[in-house]
């Protein structure tokens, strides 16, 4: 068992656990030995703290010992570095942040370790989550384990990175425009972005408040299910958080392909397709047919509108929400001088370049004179594409598409091109401007053995139902857990 603790499931690790098979400590030194040893290729981490981890494993272990233990009790969990973790610093990957250590842990932080979780480690990430491949980081290249020479896909690149690298059994992302289900695509695991919501945002450091979501990324279904129910539910502490108890997994098991009614936009499977992704998603639809799924091809026009809608509404939230980061309370300060002076260079030393870029869009769309042009007109249309999806899913069980529209692209490849690689995220952002349920799972591979991830999307607080159609679903596909070459 100790030979192949890091190729186990998250659930198959917590069986163990429970059983006695291994111990917390023993788990947890797993994989820190693989961070220590391997990470230096895969730039996945940003700071963990071996003494911390075992300790906590070690309390995790006294749980088991008492009986008391549930299905992720003594699993180490990567958390994004976006999130707060007590005593652990946290950076967004910024300069800005640098040396900044929360004093207090995020909710969904309290509540795996409420789970007998192990936080095992903050991990790489765009920074302050702006960007869809981890380039923009400001501490260090996090590479895909499938070929280190392409991205792992972002924000939540060293997230999904470090769960397919076996680095970690699981862990946790932000999506505010499709930054946990498209890396997970591009790595070859399951991303899981629950209904917005669902799960507490107090301590996530925010970069767009209307859409932002936390959720799990995990190497099966049933991983990222489990890992829902553990940090979903009220919370008093956000604002938004829904009046809901947290996600359940008792009917995970439950749902069968046959008679469930699949909505096919066609919107999603147009021209910017890549050819492989369009195969290895046909041929997930052939199974489903063959097992019984009604699929129907229909159309959703709104879907052209959300890249150009979402990088009005995102950046325009980042202005608000960045406006806090001034050099004077904590993070990065600019040498002495006058109090503006020292905000003006603390800003401009600490932000990377598409931070400062998203923050003049949003201040420049929020101005007199131009709010009513852009920012207004772009939640006006925001609403309509929200009108549209209900309006399908009132009709159909799912909608489904590619996760992703490319594959894994070479790091740097699209440095020259900001543009397409926005639009990278051009079939995961409606359900961000909905704030519907939506989850990745691998569906195959292209021709030079890229991972490819077939994304469904659900109506709003149907959480459950969508998890269990993606378990069904899974199970029909039949690849199981991927393993990239790397591993």
């Amino acid at each position: 068992m100790s030979q192949d603790i890091h190729l186990r499931s998250a659930i198959s690790l917590g069986k163990a656990i429970q059983s006695r098979e291994i111990s917390c400590v023993e788990v947890a030194t797993a994989f820190l030995d693989r961070i220590d040893s391997l990470d230096s290729q895969f730039g996945a981490f940003l700071a963990h703290d071996r003494e911390s981890v075992l300790s906590a494993a070690a309390e995790s272990q006294k749980i088991v010992d008492s009986g008391e233990a549930g299905p992720l009790t003594g699993v180490p969990v990567a958390v994004k570095d976006n999130i707060s973790t007590n005593g652990l610093e946290t950076t967004c990957a910024s300069k800005i942040l640098k040396g900044y250590v929360p004093p207090f842990d995020a909710t969904v932080v309290e509540a795996l370790k409420a789970s007998g979780c192990v936080v095992l480690g903050k991990t790489n990430m765009d920074e302050f989550a702006m960007g869809a491949s981890t380039e923009t980081s400001a501490y260090k290249i996090c590479r895909n384990p499938w070929d280190t020479e392409r991205s792992p896909g972002g924000s939540s690149g060293g997230s999904a990175c470090a769960v397919a690298s076996r680095l970690a059994p699981i862990s946790l992302g932000s999506d505010t425009g499709g930054s946990i289900r498209q890396p997970a695509a591009l790595c070859g695991v399951v991303g899981f972005k629950p209904t917005y919501g669902r799960c507490s945002r107090y301590g996530l450091i925010a970069f767009g408040s209307s859409l932002d979501q936390i959720g799990p990324i995990g190497q099966c279904v049933e991983d990222v299910a489990y890992l829902a129910q553990a940090t979903t539910g009220h919370d008093p502490l956000d604002s938004t958080s829904l009046n809901l108890p947290p996600i359940s997994t008792a009917e995970l098991k439950s749902r069968t392909i046959k008679g469930m009614k699949v909505a096919l936009p066609e919107e999603l499977f147009g021209d910017g397709v890549d050819s492989g992704v369009r195969e290895a998603v046909n041929v997930a639809v052939e199974k489903l047919l063959k097992a019984g799924a009604e699929v129907t091809t229909i159309s959703l026009p709104s879907i052209k509108l959300g890249v150009t809608t979402y990088y009005i509404i995102a950046p325009a939230e980042a202005s608000s929400n960045l406006a806090r980061f001034d050099g004077i309370r904590f993070g990065h300060r600019a040498s002495s001088g006058t109090h503006i002076g020292v905000v003006e260079r603390s800003r401009a030393e600490g932000f990377g370049h598409e931070v400062k870029q998203r923050i003049m869009i949003g201040t420049y769309a929020l101005s007199a004179g131009y709010y009513d042009a852009y920012y207004l007109k772009a939640q006006q249309v925001r609403a309509m594409m929200r009108q549209e999806f209900d309006k399908v899913l009132s009709e159909y069980d799912l909608v489904l598409g590619p996760t992703s529209p490319i594959p894994a692209f070479r790091l740097g490849e699209m440095a020259d091109d900001p543009l397409a690689l926005k639009l990278v995220d051009f079939c995961t952002i409606p359900a961000n401007m909905g704030g519907m349920p939506a989850i990745s799972i691998p569906c195959g591979h292209t021709q030079n053995g890229l991972p490819v991830g077939l994304q469904l999307l659900g109506g709003r607080e149907n959480d459950e139902f969508l998890l269990s159609a993606a378990y069904a679903i899974e199970q029909e596909l039949g690849f199981g857990i991927l393993t990239p070459p790397t591993v």
